[in-house]
């Protein structure tokens, strides 16, 4: 056993030894399914913390030649496969955590570094078949092991982004590294599986395609990979009920990233850290300061901060993901800045209506962190009078909820124009930003007879009442109301006891003094 050459499997051994695990082994019958065939190059890329590190565990374990890692794998899903026992414990495993080598090596020098390093457990485990042999790189001694033994490699790269997202001023040095990688993995027999993980994906770093052989399994589509994310929704439930955790509560914190097939997918470091310290609380964002979303938010891309200001009142914004040219230096406008915010887990994405988001509370907190320390002022007063516009509104003040909403819209104009109801929407979710820690907010709650603009739910701990809120533009807040009451909005709420408040509010243009008008009534 090596470091880099078949290192042993300690890695998952912790792993599955911890006080919480959630069997992701599943994720093993889909790289069995691509192992020796054309797709067997695989890129997964998610934000930090959400596993990336812990699947090369798993995988280095089960397809490592020198160790016997059956035991560690009875009574998990991947023993049901049918590939099972075709691939455990048959590979060379060659193991690269790039992040190790661009710290370690001298300045501009980590793939020269990585080479001698590997080589020299290459040299360890199959000397005589390279001693006779004039080796220009580990490449050429892994095609002459080949040639002699016909065996085949699994490679397994950690953090393999680390040197675009690290030192992105240096093009000449990125390209240097796309060229190995390249020469490494690119058409080469000796490659059984190639499976590379990071924050972005590989595909376009200006003109240089070096890496485009792989299948990119990233936060836009993660494809096959969906449920290997995070955690599932049936995941959490279980663990919430072995932690007497309230599921809706960790839903409203760590929820709200989607895809095709799961459209609940929660941040697992979050989660983890949530049961076993018995508390609800910014988990994943502890680990970075704010400062990293902080610089993208302040980009002056025409449209940005007024898209961000939709999403933080609960609203969704379209993003063309298709222009992101996959690195953290190059871009060239708003759906660019957003793309990257998506890979980087700021925002939830969903694929069938191209529409990106703030996927939940520990989210919404960290934008609200960095606007604190950044030119946003008007944003963080509107946010700051919404816990009084909230206490109003539960007081049935219509008056004054108008007037907090005028003053509201008066901060924001410069940001967000209201041209419809749907904006108007955005709004009112921003003015009511505080009352996010009791209640889930709902934009468009589907309910039988059409759409209630915004609901917002009590969360279980609560006694608080529900709001459903009906907008009007240019006409009443009666006729909102009256809305509400003809179409039954409130029955979409099945399941829910307790008080409800009926929300009507317009929005006239034409009125310069009191554009907001208010009626509230309670069922």
């Amino acid at each position: 056993m090596g470091i880099y050459l078949n290192p042993d499997n300690e890695g998952f051994k912790e792993a599955i030894r911890s006080e919480i695990y959630v069997d992701k082994t599943g994720l093993i019958g889909c790289t069995n399914n691509l192992i020796n065939t054309e797709q067997k190059y695989i890129c997964v890329s998610r934000p930090r913390r959400f596993g990336k590190s812990m699947a090369l565990k798993m995988l280095v374990a089960y397809y490592g030649c020198d160790s016997d890692s059956a035991d560690l794998f009875k009574g998990y899903k991947i023993e049901e496969e049918d590939s099972y026992k075709e691939h455990l414990n048959k590979y060379d495993v060659i193991f690269l955590n790039m992040q190790q080598f661009l710290i370690e090596a001298a300045p501009g020098k980590a793939t020269e570094y990585l080479e001698q390093e590997v080589l020299a457990e290459l040299n360890e485990e199959y000397g005589e078949f390279l001693e006779a042999c004039n080796i220009a790189g580990l490449a050429s001694a892994l095609r002459k092991i080949y040639v002699k033994t016909k065996k085949k490699f699994v490679f397994l790269i950690d953090e393999w982004d680390c040197i675009m997202r690290e030192r992105q001023e240096s093009e000449e040095l990125q390209k240097q590294y796309l060229d190995f990688l390249r020469n490494l993995l690119k058409d080469q027999s000796y490659v059984a599986l190639a499976y590379m993980t990071g924050i972005l994906p590989v595909k376009k770093y200006g003109q240089h395609s070096a890496l485009n052989m792989f299948w990119e399994y990233s936060m836009t589509s993660q494809y096959v990979f969906e449920e290997y994310t995070g955690f599932t929704e049936e995941e959490v439930k279980e663990l919430c009920e072995q932690y007497n955790m309230d599921f809706a509560e960790t839903g409203s914190w760590y929820d709200g990233y989607m895809f095709k097939k799961f459209k609940h997918i929660y941040n697992p470091r979050s989660v983890v850290a949530a049961m076993t310290c018995g508390d609800f609380s910014s988990y994943w964002t502890s680990t970075e300061t704010y400062d990293a979303l902080k610089v993208y938010m302040d980009m002056d891309y025409d449209g940005l901060r007024s898209d961000i200001v939709q999403m933080l009142g609960g609203g969704r914004v379209k993003v063309n993901t298709l222009t992101f040219r996959n690195d953290m230096r190059n871009f060239e406008s708003k759906d660019d800045v957003l793309t990257l915010l998506v890979h980087l887990g700021y925002l939830g994405y969903d694929s069938e209506t191209e529409e990106a988001f703030i996927p939940n509370k520990e989210i919404v907190r960290e934008f609200e962190n960095a606007m604190s320390v950044s030119g946003w002022p008007e944003v963080m007063r509107v946010l700051k009078a919404s816990e009084k516009l909230l206490e109003d509104t539960l007081r049935g003040d219509g008056e004054s909820v108008a007037r907090a909403l005028d003053q509201a819209h008066t901060e924001v104009s410069s940001i967000l124009t209201y041209n419809d109801e749907n904006s108007l929407g955005c709004a009112i979710g921003l003015a009511y930003y505080s009352a996010r820690k009791d209640y889930k907010l709902i934009r468009e709650l589907p309910t039988g007879r059409g759409f209630a603009d915004v609901v917002f739910l009590p969360l279980p701990h609560t006694k608080k009442p529900a709001l459903v809120v009906e907008l009007k533009y240019n006409k009443t807040a009666d006729s909102a109301i009256q809305q509400i009451k003809d179409r039954h909005y409130t029955q979409a709420l099945e399941g829910y006891t307790g008080e409800i408040l009926l929300v009507g509010i317009n929005y006239d243009k034409e009125n310069v003094d009191k554009p907001h008008s208010c009626v509230i009534e309670k069922i």
